[in-house]
């Protein structure tokens, strides 16, 4: 152990490893506050130091974690006390942005609310947006193809991510750095690396899409009496609003209560409503926007789909709205889900799984949010009784999910927790193929071990 660590100190000087003790005042992850545990934390500061660590990993046969913001939910970068972890917080910088082609190169280690806001100052927009976004990484937002708030209108991180640059457990970089929307030519390499958990490569840098800043926003806060007019509105809004809804949050009550009232937000409507939806379109007409969107928003209340509504005047009020969303502390501890199905199936499959909750133990409540748009749901089942009670509950989740055409995971991945139940909602060839790359990219099984597949 000595002789790898005198090695890996040597390539990234004493500031670059970080030694147990010194670990043990870093959480394991937003979710769980006990220490972390490994033999190390390499802080590389280039891809060819991160090429550098992976052939020392190699040849010891020493087995790597790739950590990020830390806020994913599936446990995708947990360590143990016999892996080395690897944090790319010191490739920060966004390297390039081109104007003309509206492309930007950024190092995996950005976060993503700094890439946002320096973008932004540059007049463009780089959309992907959700709560984490203050701690979340570009590097750990592509190993996760994560998802959020504006996928509706612009896509996962697969469809922002035109090239990257990745390094195998080897050591050997594939720098696959296309700045361009058309590349046909042969296999789509950095495919392999989007979604796969950190467990094909490391990514080190990423070449992203951008969009025009967007100079004029309408958002609503509003309360709805069925989800029937839920889809109503959702189907008005995107044929109505000349392509600019770029967000449709629908909260369950059982969720709105949760997390207003009495020690927790403020609530902005009455809380006996069954639903709420928060709605929000971005363009670059401000006269012509807000008039579409109040039009649309008259018509389904005087249909009768929209029962009450709340339209910020500020930025604060805007920003109160959203933390009803985004700021979920109050509901916790709970389990947390996040699966996704048809829009037809999911009024359905909510009450089959309260139904099968409150079957399970007449205490059991669960939590309902989602996007929906994208066929998202996000649902926080408890009593929490510390983990005790975990795969009880997970399989009511997932079982409801059968023959509803679902997925046991939307946008967080497979991690460790949703392995045992990747056979759920992918065929068993699908997973020996999953294992096949596994094998071929990484036959010592070095890099994130035990996540996704065996």
């Amino acid at each position: 152990m000595a002789e790898i660590i005198q090695q890996l100190t040597e390539e990234l000087g004493p500031d670059g490893v970080v030694g147990t003790e010194r670990l043990r005042v870093r959480a394991t992850s937003y979710w769980d506050s006990s220490p972390t545990e490994a033999r190390c934390l390499l802080l590389p500061q280039s891809t060819e130091q991160v090429a550098n660590v992976m052939r020392i990993c190699h040849e010891h046969g020493q087995s790597v974690v790739v950590q990020g913001g830390l806020t994913g939910i599936v446990e995708g970068a947990l360590s143990t006390a016999d892996d080395v972890i690897i944090s790319l917080e010191r490739m920060h910088d966004i390297e390039s942005v081109d104007a003309l082609d509206g492309v930007a190169v950024i190092q995996a280690g950005a976060v993503l609310q700094t890439v946002q806001e320096q973008l932004a100052e540059q007049g463009f927009l780089f959309p992907l947006d959700f709560g984490a976004r203050g701690s979340a990484t570009i590097g750990g937002a592509t190993a996760t193809n994560a998802g959020g708030l504006n996928v509706l209108r612009y896509g996962m991180m697969r469809n922002l991510v035109l090239g990257l640059e990745a390094v195998l457990a080897d050591g050997t970089v594939i720098s696959s750095m296309n700045t361009m929307l058309k590349n046909n030519t042969g296999y789509d390499l950095k495919q392999l690396f989007i979604g796969s958990e950190g467990t094909l490569g490391i990514v080190t840098r990423v070449v992203v899409k951008l969009y025009p800043l967007t100079t004029s926003r309408q958002t609503a806060m509003l309360a709805m009496n069925s989800f029937d007019a839920v889809v109503r509105l959702l189907q008005s809004m995107r044929t109505g609003l000349a392509g600019t809804l770029s967000a449709y949050e629908v909260m369950w009550n059982n969720y709105f209560t949760a997390v207003t009232g009495e020690g927790a937000h403020v609530a902005p409507l009455a809380p006996d409503h069954p639903f709420y939806v928060l709605a929000e379109a971005e363009g670059s007409d401000t006269e012509a926007d807000e008039e579409r969107f109040q039009r649309l928003l008259g018509q389904a209340h005087e249909s009768g789909d929209i029962v009450d509504a709340v339209v910020p005047k500020s930025e604060s009020e805007r920003d109160a709205l959203w933390a009803i969303r985004e700021q979920f502390e109050a509901a916790q501890p709970a389990y947390l889900y996040d699966v996704s199905l048809p829009m037809k199936a999911m009024s359905s499959y909510v009450e089959k799984l309260e139904v099968g909750l409150k079957a399970w133990r007449p205490d059991a409540e669960c939590n309902v949010f989602g996007h929906i748009a994208d066929g998202n749901l996000h649902i926080f089942v408890k009593p929490f009784d510390n983990g005790a009670h975990h795969a009880a509950s997970d399989k009511i989740v997932y079982g409801c999910l059968d023959g509803l055409g679902g997925s046991i995971s939307a946008e967080h991945g497979i991690g460790i927790e949703k392995k045992h139940w990747l056979g759920e909602t992918r065929s068993s060839a699908e997973i020996e193929m999953m294992r096949s790359l596994k094998t071929l990219l990484d036959p010592k099984n070095l890099l994130n071990p035990g996540k996704v597949v065996d």
